[in-house]
């Protein structure tokens, strides 16, 4: 079926859909990941965009119910430059053309992804609309720049749990609000387990799988959630998550974590260190088009180790603006000198830009979910 992607910027694409008839749009970006496509397609920090992924041969291993970062596909639509529809692979349980249609999202190919790559890199990423029904190019255009734009946009809040829970055996729990209040008492393993609040900003479901397998107990709340609610939890470190959209207009969490800088040892990965930046008075900006792939060398300052990492972010904190704040830059991108981690000694506060539990990518940084757990312990 004939589809058309439209950019802003009057840029269009002839493609074709292979999940049927539909329309959507988001902010295009650009994922430079070889495989991983299921874990990219139910990653929260995407919601609001459509992504395309720069190798050419997607869904050639199908899809399975164990590879998902979240409950559900968040991407507004995939775009490919060609799709397999026979996959091989034991673990397979579905195809990928299968997957999207049967949560509505609308999947094309016989796109050319290496001009589209090429192009946001130098233009920059920006909003697109795909339609299998309009394929008059200036109305597609047009339908594009009606969309939002990112900057301004808090996407957390569209993926943050509504209701607290626990990750029990690699998976949520959830608490009933009625019978166990947001006390001290929801501990289940007090005196046995390390316990850590995670604040859900869209997290991935491998950094709760990682932060249990350092034996911690671990109890996701709602994003909102208030710092006294977190004092009468009474947790042993906090955790701030990954998450979509602009840093900046999520001021009640940022507020909430200004007051809880130093009650507890505190990680932040993603949205988490944007977060913490500007509560500690930094500022935020949009990368031109992101850091999106498990390629990319971070440099820990503090040891001299090049690591490669997995990255999903289109925002950063301004190096430059934590001068003064008495934080210390542990890590930096070497592909464009950006931020990639900090840390404030006495307030026992560590954040990385980059994913440490990756799905998809390496694990050279998942030594920082040990370090965390060091860091609650000796507090």
């Amino acid at each position: 079926m004939k589809a058309l992607l439209a950019l802003e910027d009057g840029r269009t694409f002839p493609c074709r859909s292979f999940t049927g008839p539909g329309e959507t749009g988001g902010e295009v970006v650009f994922n430079t990941s070889m495989s991983g496509y299921q874990e990219v397609l139910t990653d929260p920090s995407y919601r609001g965009q459509m992504v395309t992924m720069t190798y050419p041969l997607i869904g050639n291993y199908g899809v399975n119910p164990e590879d998902v970062e979240s409950a559900r596909i968040q991407v507004a639509g995939f775009l490919v430059r060609e799709y397999q529809a026979f996959p091989s692979n034991f673990r397979s349980t579905a195809t990928l053309a299968e997957y999207l249609e049967k949560q509505g999202i609308l999947g094309v190919d016989r796109l050319d992804t290496r001009a589209l790559t090429r192009h946001i890199r130098n233009a920059g990423a920006m909003r697109a609309f795909v339609s299998t029904q309009e394929l008059d190019a200036a109305a597609a255009v047009r339908r594009a720049r009606q969309l939002p734009s990112m900057v301004g946009l808090d996407l957390a809040s569209r993926v943050s749990t509504e209701t607290p829970y626990r990750w029990i055996d690699d998976g949520p729990v959830y608490l009933d609000p009625a019978r166990e209040p947001l006390d001290r008492g929801v501990w289940r393993h007090p005196g046995e387990k390390l316990s850590v609040v995670a604040f859900d900003f869209g997290i991935k479901y491998n950094i709760l799988r990682s932060l249990s397998r350092q034996g911690l107990e671990v109890l996701v709340v709602p994003g909102a959630t208030s710092a006294d609610t977190i004092r009468r939890l009474a947790p042993d470190g906090i955790f701030l998550s990954n998450g979509p959209g602009d840093p900046e207009p999520v001021t009640y969490a940022i507020e909430n974590i200004r007051e809880l800088i130093g009650y507890r040892p505190i990680l932040g990965i993603c949205l988490g260190i944007q977060l913490l930046g500007l509560a500690y008075g930094g500022r935020t900006f949009k990368l031109k088009f992101g850091h999106r792939g498990v390629n990319q060398p971070v440099k820990d300052l503090r040891t001299g180790k090049v690591e490669i990492t997995s990255q999903n972010h289109g925002f950063a904190v301004d190096i430059d603006s934590l001068t003064g704040t008495g934080v210390d830059i542990t890590h930096i991108n070497l592909n464009d000198n950006t931020l990639e981690g900090f840390w404030h000694r006495g307030d026992a506060v560590l954040a990385v830009q980059y994913h440490p539990e990756a799905s998809p990518g390496p694990h050279d940084a998942h030594y920082l979910f040990e370090e965390f757990k060091e860091r609650i312990g000796s507090a």
